[in-house]
């Protein structure tokens, strides 16, 4: 790429670009729906055309530079990193939203590239989910928190999503404290939780991500393909739930 890419084209919510020329196949994704970057439809969408050039991109590398790997970092700037669903969108169909939703988290969980969020703010509720999609998380210990408030806002979380957050923490611990108690967990706090990868001050959360980045980009050998399908296996169970359809919260249980 030699120049950034916006989507849409009018009134863009993601920025494309490659900060190193010498490495092409290195992307960033950055939000730039300021300040909260709330994710609604067409962010949605605008996102899935950023993975579509990507894709593209990599499928349409010669034979000779199959192997040269690459990977994806997201990120923003400001306040937030995401703040969540747009309401507006979710309350008002929320049983086409959140699949919708979900197909985009699916994507990145078995994303051919390594993907890491640079967390640079807050990530909460939908932001939270967003970045817990990705491989590796950078997190800034300058400011910001991540945290899973839906039930302080009267929200059932669904299943896909509840899928995914229960794949990435091991601790029964955590995964309580944080979708029972709605803990805001600091960057260091994340960090000892497992939660994030890395926490490191505000001006070292993107050079961070991208030096994980640089060191995992080569594990996208034959543009990604075999780094695509093993996560497809480590995260089958939740790929499932994730394209399961609606699911309303307790609907199993009996009403006796």
């Amino acid at each position: 790429m030699t120049s950034a890419l916006f989507f849409p084209t009018n009134s863009p919510l993601v920025k494309l670009y490659t900060p190193d020329q010498e490495r092409p196949t290195d992307f960033v994704i950055e939000l730039i729906s300021l300040p909260e970057n709330r994710i609604g439809l067409n962010l949605v969408n605008a996102f899935h055309s950023a993975l579509d050039h990507i894709d593209n991109f990599m499928l349409g590398l010669p034979k000779e530079k199959e192997n040269i790997g690459g990977s994806l970092i997201t990120t923003s700037s400001g306040k937030f990193y995401s703040n969540g669903l747009d309401f507006s969108v979710f309350k008002n169909d929320p049983k086409e939203f959140n699949p919708f939703f979900w197909g985009l988290l699916t994507r990145l969980l078995v994303f051919r590239l390594p993907t890491i969020a640079a967390i640079n703010g807050h990530a909460f509720a939908g932001g939270c989910i967003l970045a817990m999609a990705h491989d590796y998380r950078v997190m800034n210990s300058t400011r910001g928190y991540i945290c899973m408030n839906e039930v302080d806002i009267n929200v059932a979380l669904k299943r896909g999503s509840s899928a995914l957050i229960a794949s990435k923490i091991s601790s029964d611990t955590t995964l309580k404290k944080m979708l029972l108690e709605c803990h805001r967990y600091s960057a260091n706090e994340a960090k000892e939780c497992g939660i994030v990868d890395e926490a490191v001050p505000h001006d070292m959360v993107f050079s961070t991500a991208d030096k994980i980045a640089k060191r995992l980009s080569k594990k996208a050998l034959a543009k990604g393909e075999a780094f695509k399908m093993t996560k497809a296996e480590l995260y089958y169970s939740t790929v499932l739930a994730l394209n399961s359809g609606e699911f309303v919260a307790g609907s199993y249980l009996s009403k006796l």
